[in-house]
């Protein structure tokens, strides 16, 4: 599911900013971004967003500022030199002229080149990062929760409606088992030859019950009861109710191929619309 999650922890003159963003994704696919001297609480901070948010596409990113004065800054020479080179040769490549008191501020601005001198990195300051993640985690998961709330309550309009459908049908079965009787004596009657009015009678009540969709629905209302259970009691419930969503999908294909009635095939094709309709929705659930 989509979600964003944002916290601040202040640890003496250091601000730590958190920032995690997630996309729908059948697996845990997590990135953590944060600066090179804090990389010892990585490990920390994903196991922190791995217990927090289960799955998804997760980005996590992590800043922070100072108050402090920054002093002791150190120019690395072999990185300096290399990028006013690769500068001054594009420039050149280029046919463009430029100012060397202009490229030097330029490249001093590019990555590793200007650093402040190695400081310690205190417990203190790494118990903030992974503080900082684990709120924006729970604010994320919040926002997924109210997100979750609507969809589920859509879902369940959508088997509502699959509902509404199935009981729909009803009144067109006794139809089209007239309408088939009808048929088949109306082929007879074409051919011209003389039947065992018994027999007949024996052969199209086999037909007609080779056509009979009465557990094809009961299977659908126990599966239709069976998804409202879990949308409603289980906190993950996702794949589970693709799961059921997929029986859903048996139960009504079986009782179009055996519709022989268009009104009955109406309905089918609204009841297949909502169900597309709930699987692509159930894909945004955890």
């Amino acid at each position: 599911m989509t979600g964003f999650g944002k916290a601040e922890v202040k640890v003496g003159n250091k601000k730590f900013t958190a920032e995690i963003r997630s996309l729908n994704s059948k697996q845990l696919d997590l990135s953590v971004k944060l600066p090179l001297a804090y990389r010892a609480a990585e490990a920390e901070v994903r196991s922190a967003v791995a217990k927090a948010l289960v799955r998804g596409k997760v980005d996590v990113l992590i800043t922070f500022e100072s108050e402090a004065v920054q002093t002791g800054g150190v120019i690395n020479n072999d990185i300096f030199r290399a990028y006013l080179h690769q500068v001054t040769d594009a420039l050149s490549y280029s046919g463009i002229d430029a100012a060397f008191d202009a490229i030097v501020p330029a490249v001093l601005r590019m990555p590793n080149v200007l650093s402040t001198e190695s400081e310690s990195v205190s417990d203190e300051e790494l118990k903030a990062i992974v503080e900082a993640v684990n709120v924006a985690a729970e604010r994320l998961d919040a926002f997924r929760v109210q997100e979750g709330e609507i969809l589920i309550a859509d879902l369940i309009k959508r088997v509502e409606i699959i509902e509404q459908c199935r009981d729909a049908i009803t009144p067109f079965e006794t139809a089209r088992a007239d309408a088939v009787r009808e048929r088949i004596r109306e082929g007879i009657a074409k051919i011209g030859i003389e039947v065992d009015e018994n027999r007949l009678e024996q052969e199209m009540i086999f037909y007609i019950e080779k056509l009979d969709i009465t557990e094809e629905k009961v299977r659908l209302a126990a599966h239709c009861k069976y998804f409202r259970e879990v949308a409603a009691t289980e906190p993950l419930a996702g794949r589970k109710l693709g799961f059921i969503a997929q029986e859903m999908g048996r139960e009504i294909n079986t009782t179009g191929s055996k519709a022989n009635n268009h009104d009955i095939q109406v309905l089918v094709v609204k009841m297949k619309d909502e169900l597309e309709k709930i699987k692509e929705q159930v894909l945004n659930l955890l």
